[in-house]
């Protein structure tokens, strides 16, 4: 610190030039410091790790993001630093992990859910579903229950066409009809793209209101019954933080998905 305060002392080199030097060292030496260390790295907290490696790579490749990819018991003490937190666990959630990512968005940070972060097996968590706002009701699917089909396709609605979200850098392929959207009233076509051999969540329900982003249409093939849903995707706030939630991602060809993927990348670069 001593050699520092003689390199930039004005009284050695000149008050206006003393204080040029000033400058040029903050813009030159510790501006691209402090930049470069402001909390721009993503954590990536999972638990099935391919899909992931795909999140990553595109955050490297497409926004120059580095991120850090590591199971819920790798957490570090504190996940003030991070710029985003993305949570991808199939199986239980810990405590632990459960205490963390609720402290660290009611702080301030942004919590980026993907798929089956919302799931049956989180029922069991004391303060996971009603810190998020959502609820999956037990019983059969015809009378409102929850319920999760595998191995089948689906088309994902854009509901929020001016948001940020959605529209940063997305080009969707397909014009989807569908009606009675509570978002979207009324007979229409929207935006939307299909996912296929993939998995499906039926009948989330919100018991705090919310942004919603993205719906979902689905025939049942069994059936012949068609569900539309509004809730694939929202953002909400959550404290000081805010948390946004994507259905969809079963399988890493989800994540390689160009609209999809790059949907996810723009909730972690999106600033509420």
């Amino acid at each position: 610190m001593a050699a520092f305060n003689e390199l930039v002392n004005p009284r050695l080199i000149g008050t206006v030039r003393g204080y040029g030097i000033m400058r040029l060292f903050f813009l030159i030496v510790l501006l691209p410091f402090i930049a470069g260390s402001a909390g721009a790295e993503v954590l990536i907290v999972a638990d099935e790790f391919p899909a992931m490696e795909v999140v990553a790579g595109k955050l490297k490749s497409e926004e120059q993001i580095p991120s850090k990819l590591i199971s819920q018991k790798e957490l570090p003490a504190s996940l003030a630093p991070y710029q985003a937190v993305i949570v991808y666990i199939h199986g239980a959630l810990s405590e632990k992990a459960e205490e963390a990512f609720i402290d660290y968005t009611r702080a301030g940070g942004k919590l980026v859910l993907l798929h089956h972060s919302i799931s049956s097996g989180k029922r069991k968590n004391a303060h996971w579903f009603s810190f998020l706002g959502v609820s999956l009701p037990e019983g059969d699917l015809a009378n409102g229950g929850y319920k999760w089909i595998e191995g089948v396709a689906f088309d994902l609605l854009n509901l929020q066409p001016n948001h940020f979200i959605m529209a940063n850098k997305v080009v969707y392929p397909e014009q989807v009809s569908c009606t009675n959207f509570a978002a979207v009233p009324g007979e229409r076509r929207l935006a939307g793209f299909r996912l296929e051999h993939t998995e499906v969540y039926l009948n989330h329900k919100h018991i705090e209101p919310r942004t919603l982003l993205m719906g979902l249409k689905y025939v049942d093939a069994p059936s012949g019954k068609t569900y539309l849903h509004e809730q694939a995707g929202w953002l909400k706030p959550a404290g000081k933080g805010s948390i946004i939630y994507f259905m969809p991602g079963h399988t890493k060809e989800d994540f390689e998905n160009a609209v999809y993927g790059r949907i996810v990348l723009n909730a972690v670069i999106y600033r509420p």
